[in-house]
């Protein structure tokens, strides 16, 4: 029998379909590449017998020639959506051994989609992180390293490198500054970061609430729209649930893009910036220029203020998100002679250093005399660069850029390390998109000598996801990207 795991969201469901496997063997697969891969140090929480039970239960429903969208689908979820019954710690000390008593609703539409989960997937310390280097389950690795342990990319580096190395058909991640799109790019695989509210953030554990935002990430583009299709909708529990249809998005792969304009900023070619991605972006709009889009260029002209402006807010609304954290409700606790004594002893046993520096910067743009100096200012300037966004789709109807400046480095990196506004610099391309609420996409281009792979970001308008698949799948048909031999 063919390697299941091999198979994409969409050849599974046509096989289950057929009666070529049933969706217990489907699960089986996955749970034995769960075993060969655990030097990757994916999954944090696995959930094998649980998948089983659903697997029967999805069987006996495609027998019945009934179900849903995803029946009989093995999915690996991201440790930051709450899932009943299942310990949900965000990898953070603070919050293992929590076993919420709900489920999100992204998880809960999964559910009722058909889908069985086999496991939580690593990821940075409560999405803070671009390399999943600060989770207190420890790195992942990237299925893609060989003498040297590369970074999988954060914060949802568990669900990349999962789906890279088969652990899973396709994983859910989150993205508040490019932690979806940019382990899919380091993995080698396709990841959608859709518009801010098109995903309910019911459930999720919150980073920064006017950027975070879910989505799937997964073996192709066809893939992602499938489980999109059943993660998307409105939510009344969440206030910020837009109340928007939600299309069909497989319906939209394979739409002629001809006469389609793509947009080129010129702002991101910046200083740094590898030559082999340049190629690689060149190639790209080549591609889509050959099957009939224009290729024009834009002007985004705030950009080089994204990056500090992103720094600003994600931190300063993370300090509020997580004041919550006090280890009197839930979570750790470390006891303490007074009240305060033990607030500052459970916190500081219970977050890791990254967490810390983020608490502390956010609490600093929010204090009293530095609030309309840095907090204020921030907001302006992100209006700023959402109208940036606005003026460059007057003249185009996506735009393509490089997801990352860099491949996959080694973890332990000490220039990373050392000084974090490195790492943060690996967000460049990315932190403006999320700012703006736009949808995104990345999807792998090739590798690098070094036989890495590289990924391809392609922004759309708000709400209009629609040009981004068509786009990407356009794309995605000609680069035909196989990874590595």
């Amino acid at each position: 029998m063919t390697d299941l795991t091999k198979l994409t969201i969409a050849e599974a469901k046509k096989c289950l379909k057929n009666k070529d496997f049933t969706a217990s063997e489907l699960v089986s697969a996955y749970a034995q590449k769960m075993n060969e891969g655990r030097k990757y140090n994916a999954y944090v929480c696995e959930t094998v017998e649980k998948a089983l039970e659903q697997a029967k239960i999805s069987q006996s429903k495609i027998e019945k020639g009934e179900g849903g969208n995803l029946e009989g689908i093995p999915l690996g979820i991201k440790d930051l959506f709450c899932t009943k019954g299942i310990a949900t710690t965000a990898c953070s000390d603070f919050l293992k051994g929590f076993v919420p008593p709900y489920e999100s609703t992204v998880t809960s539409k999964l559910l009722s989609a058909g889908a069985s989960f086999l496991g939580k997937l690593n990821l940075d310390e409560f999405a803070m992180g671009g390399s999943n280097e600060t989770s207190a389950f420890g790195p992942v690795v990237n299925p893609y390293s060989k003498d040297i342990p590369l970074v999988a990319g954060g914060s949802s580096g568990g669900s990349a490198a999962a789906v890279a190395a088969e652990m899973c058909a396709g994983a859910t991640g989150t993205d508040t500054g490019g932690s979806i799109r940019q382990p899919s790019a380091y993995c080698g695989i396709t990841g959608i970061k859709p518009t801010y509210g098109r995903c309910s953030r019911y459930g999720i554990i919150a980073f920064a609430s006017s950027l975070d935002q879910a989505g799937p990430i997964a073996k192709d583009v066809r893939d992602c729209a499938i489980m999109l299709n059943s993660m998307a909708g409105y939510d009344a529990k969440d206030s910020t649930s837009a109340k928007i249809d939600v299309p069909d998005f497989e319906k939209f792969l394979g739409e002629d893009i001809r006469g389609m304009k793509i947009g080129i900023p010129k702002e991101y070619r910046v200083d740094g910036l590898d030559k082999e991605i340049v190629a690689y972006w060149d190639k790209a709009a080549e591609i889509l220029k050959s099957r009939g889009a224009e290729i024009v260029e834009v002007s985004l002209p705030h950009t080089k203020y994204a990056l500090a402006t992103y720094y600003i807010i994600a931190p300063a609304e993370a300090s509020a998100n997580l004041a919550r954290y006090d280890g009197l409700r839930f979570g750790n606790r470390v006891e303490g002679s007074t009240l305060d004594e033990m607030y500052i002893n459970s916190r500081t046993a219970g977050f890791g250093k990254e967490v810390k520096r983020r608490i502390m910067v956010g609490t600093y743009v929010l204090s009293a005399g530095y609030y309309d100096a840095y907090y204020v200012k921030a907001q302006k300037v992100r209006r700023l660069i959402r109208d940036d966004f606005i003026n460059a789709f007057e003249s185009c109807d996506v735009i393509l850029t490089p997801t990352s400046p860099v491949a996959a480095f080694p973890i332990g990196d000490k220039s990373m390390q050392e000084n974090p506004i490195t790492m943060w610099l690996n967000d460049v391309f990315t932190v403006s998109v999320s700012l703006a609420g736009l949808p995104a996409m990345s999807l792998p281009i090739g590798l690098n000598t070094s036989g890495l792979p590289l990924g391809m970001q392609i922004i759309g308008k708000a709400f209009d996801e629609r040009s981004v698949f068509k786009a990407a799948y356009a794309l995605e048909k000609d680069v035909m990207f196989k990874g590595a031999k």
